[in-house]
């Protein structure tokens, strides 16, 4: 018999019972935050899913500003991590909705007097004008398909008056004006000048009133006057006053923020909390590789948190979102809904009226479907929904929340805000990292009406897979796609490092999850992929052309089927008889509603020559040209119009089209050139060899006319007609891409040389006429001559740019060279354009 050592035998159990135990409450995985970026962003990418599903950070410390979507608008998230009883804020700010003193269209249409005749002298402006001979009109005023529109604006100029009473005094009170404007405008309260643009269009912009104007603003009669010029496109006109209720600051002690790293697909924050350290972490997990997990509406905000000085500390968290995610406008009356599922509690919320794809426009939130806000239900977490301020001092006082269901929830958010609320325990925190996450979530319901048809996003399987379904993946995958995330984190700077340069890894990095989200992937009942893209921020068109050729280099690189995605709707527009032109479309509607081209005018040269060089390129990188093959027919009538049109445009737009039509563009020549080739060559790769052979020595002629054409001396004109003028030829990159070689490569060489004496302190102009510039493109041209040294110096600058400028939005691609600042644009695809260089690399490896 064999005698057992009791104590040895004990110690065993113990251990067994421990390893047991740990499996079975097995912590959540610590993210690593050692991979960092130098770069201070304009704005920081938190929840970056799609168009709608979209959360910025546009300060340098995350909790010295609420969250906003890329419009600018308030998509609150709150952050307190409570160690020892002390509170520190560390995302977002307490704030509430304006209260409408004088609503805008968004509450309510108003009315006021207008007309299109210059008014004599400046008498219009004041109370006492006689305005009989104006017509009254109702808001807003505009051009057609602007939102929210009741009186047409169709000629260049504008003047409204608004006059209203006030009950009481507003002096010493804070009352904002919110207006939006399209194009130039000027703005009056009272006799009293508010507001005065350049040539720019905002939405939605709200300015604090000074105390002058405020003492104007007496109980009695006022009048607000404005006037509009539209140079070009659209016009609007609209604008209110609202005044700000006094804030009951629960949270007022900050955390210290340590640093803020940009990643491709995660943004890492690092945080000092009294006696701990506190990591936050924001994943969204747009790996091309994976469309199921592209297209999955599912966000994460994760947290790590742990001792500094070897002492345990107890520590609870407090994350807190509000229905402003799930509404256009504050306006919008929300319901609220608690569901427990599967070991997950969801605090659901939304519009009552679901409007379901019934808007459409550049300056718009969704309106439908649902925001969700999910996580582990367990005996230390809590979830529900609660008053504004009542759930925070729970907090405050507690370090929890309760789960005990709240009697009464305000859906109206101006009167009464109702927030969404999770709190966590995560006991004692030692030396070793604890950490969480919570996930947060929209369902759409449907996301795209493609020509009548509304279509559910990618990931539903045609409404197979729920909401709950894509949450209990995301969860149950979690560990997965972290650390998937971090491997591709590390794969993509390195490469961008060894193209480039850090600056460029970094800039690269910004641009990634700005690039991917500001597009929505569909597909057909037949499986056909469409991957629509919304031109953020410059009139909200669909699946643009000239959207796609800039942004396509990062497809190209990590998916090629997205990049078909990118071309299927446009293809089918021409194939299907629906557009008629002899050239390509400019777009398929405005976002969501790709019903049919919007866009005011065409581009002919711009789309036909950018949907032939795409499909060249997409052969290149698969080796084959069956996808061409498909649409042999159409590419050969945009081919036949390129060489009927190209070699020298006729007065049109080109992508660049704030810059305005004009003829002989030598750059757009160089697009056209690059499109016949790539005929081609698609020709010659599907065994059409006399076809091939005809169109590459027609393009072959055409370089050599454009160079002729084109030559300045020093360098090559922006149009063949005037001498002293430049352009960037960054069209001219394909040349080298595609391996054409039909230009004289002492073109690039000769241009670069140029450009580098005409650099201005935040990068080269795009042209001569002007000090902005378009920074996708300057990354196309620093690629030009293949020189590393003449790729920093032109790709330095707009590091510098994208670090210094004061405009802090979501990267910005139109800025001013010489103060840093944003022209326009904001939140584009198209700087997934950054990523040429790396395409080139890739291509070259090939």
């Amino acid at each position: 018999m064999t005698k057992i050592n009791l104590p040895f035998f004990f110690v065993l159990l113990m251990l067994l019972f421990t390893i047991s135990c740990a499996d079975k409450n097995k912590d959540i995985p610590v993210i690593p935050v050692d991979l960092t970026s130098d770069l201070r962003a304009p704005a920081y990418p938190l929840v970056t899913v799609d168009p709608y599903f979209s959360g910025w950070s546009y300060t340098n410390n995350l909790y010295d500003d609420q969250v906003r979507h890329w419009t600018g608008k308030e998509f609150p998230l709150l952050g307190v991590l409570r160690v020892d009883g002390e509170t520190f804020r560390f995302l977002g700010k307490e704030n509430l909705p304006l209260k409408p003193l004088l609503p805008t269209v968004r509450e309510e249409k108003w009315t006021g007097k207008y007309t299109f005749e210059q008014p004599n002298g400046e008498k219009w402006k004041s109370i006492g004008f006689n305005d009989a001979g104006w017509k009254a009109g109702t808001s807003a005023f505009g051009t057609p398909n602007e939102p929210n529109l009741s009186t047409l604006w169709q000629t260049k100029d504008i003047w409204v008056r608004r006059a209203f009473n006030l009950e009481v005094d507003l002096a010493g009170k804070a009352v904002f004006l919110h207006y939006s404007h399209d194009d130039i405008f000027e703005l009056y309260i009272n006799g009293i000048q508010v507001v005065k643009t350049g040539y720019s269009w905002k939405y939605d912009v709200v300015e604090e009133l000074s105390e002058e104007v405020k003492a104007t603003l007496k109980k009695g009669k006022n009048i607000i006057t404005a006037h509009c010029h539209n140079r070009t496109g659209g016009g609007y006109v609209d604008f209110g006053l609202y005044e700000k209720e006094e804030n009951k600051t629960s949270f007022i002690q900050t955390a210290i923020q340590k640093s803020a790293s940009v990643l491709p697909t995660q943004t890492i924050y690092t945080f000092d909390c009294g006696p701990v350290e506190l990591d936050v972490i924001f994943t969204t997990p747009l790996l091309m590789d994976d469309l199921d997990l592209l297209s999955r509406p599912v966000s994460y905000v994760s947290y790590q948190v742990k001792s500094k000085d070897n002492m345990s500390h107890e520590v609870q968290i407090y994350l807190e979102a509000t229905p402003q995610w799930a509404v256009n406008d504050d306006s919008q009356p929300v319901d609220f809904e608690k569901i427990e599922k599967e070991g997950m509690t969801f605090l659901k919320t939304g519009t009552t009226e679901q409007p379901v794809l019934e808007k459409k426009g550049d300056n718009m939130r969704i309106d439908w479907g649902h925001f969700y806000l999910t996580g582990n239900s367990d005996k230390n977490s809590n979830f529900n929904f609660g008053d504004y301020w009542a759930i925070k001092k729970e907090f405050q006082n507690s370090g929890q929340i309760t789960e005990t269901p709240v009697e009464e929830l305000s859906g109206n958010m101006t009167k009464k805000m109702t927030a969404l609320g999770y709190s966590s325990d995560l006991g004692k925190v030692g030396s070793d990292k604890k950490s969480g996450f919570v996930m947060l979530g929209y369902d759409d319901i449907y996301s795209i009406q493609y020509f009548e048809k509304n279509l559910k996003a990618y990931w539903t399987h045609e409404g197979k897979t729920d909401i709950f379904q894509a949450f209990k993946s995301a969860k149950t995958d979690y560990a997965t796609i972290m650390q998937r995330c971090d491997s591709f984190n590390r794969a993509m700077m390195a490469d961008a490092e060894k193209s480039g340069s850090k600056k460029y890894a970094e800039l690269c990095a910004l641009a990634y999850r700005q690039a991917v989200s500001a597009h929505k992937l569909v597909k057909q009942e037949d499986g056909t992929l469409l991957f629509f893209s919304k031109e953020n921020n410059s009139n909200g068109s669909i699946g643009t052309v000239d959207i796609t050729y800039p942004s396509s280099p990062l497809f190209l690189i990590y998916n090629p089927e997205l990049v078909k995605g990118l071309m299927n709707h446009i293809f089918y527009y021409s194939e299907s008889g629906k557009w008629t032109k002899p050239f390509a479309a400019h777009d398929v509607g405005t976002y969501p509603l790709a019903n049919g081209q919007t866009y005011g005018g065409d581009m002919p040269v711009e789309e036909s020559g950018n949907m032939l060089i795409l499909t060249a390129a997409l052969a290149k990188v698969e080796g084959n040209a069956r996808y061409a093959e498909k649409y042999w027919e159409i590419l050969t009538t945009w081919t036949d119009y390129l060489v009927k049109e190209g070699l020298d445009p006729a007065n049109q737009l080109c992508t660049d089209d704030f810059a305005g039509h004009f003829a002989h563009n030598a750059n757009l020549s160089i697009k056209a050139i690059m499109g016949i080739a790539s005929y081609g060559r698609l020709a010659g790769m599907l065994g059409k060899k006399d076809v091939s052979d005809k169109y590459m020595k027609l393009a072959e002629e055409m370089a050599a006319e454009w160079k002729r054409m084109a030559d300045d001396g020093d360098h090559y004109k922006l149009t063949f007609d005037r001498s002293g003028t430049w352009s960037q030829k960054y069209n001219l990159v394909w040349d080298k891409l595609l391996e054409f070689n039909i230009f004289d490569p002492e073109i690039a060489t000769k241009e670069m040389a140029f450009y580098r004496t005409r650099q201005n302190e935040f990068g080269l102009p795009l042209d001569n006429r002007a000090t902005y510039t378009k920074s996708d493109w300057i990354l196309w041209t620093a690629t030009l001559t293949g020189n590393s040294n003449d790729f920093d110096a032109l790709a330095d600058l707009v590091y510098k740019y994208a670090n210094e400028t004061p405009s802090r939005v979501p990267l910005s691609d139109w800025h001013d060279t010489v103060e840093g600042k944003r022209v326009g644009f904001k939140a584009r695809s198209v700087v997934g354009g950054y990523f040429l260089k790396m395409l080139e690399d890739k291509l070259n490896e090939k």
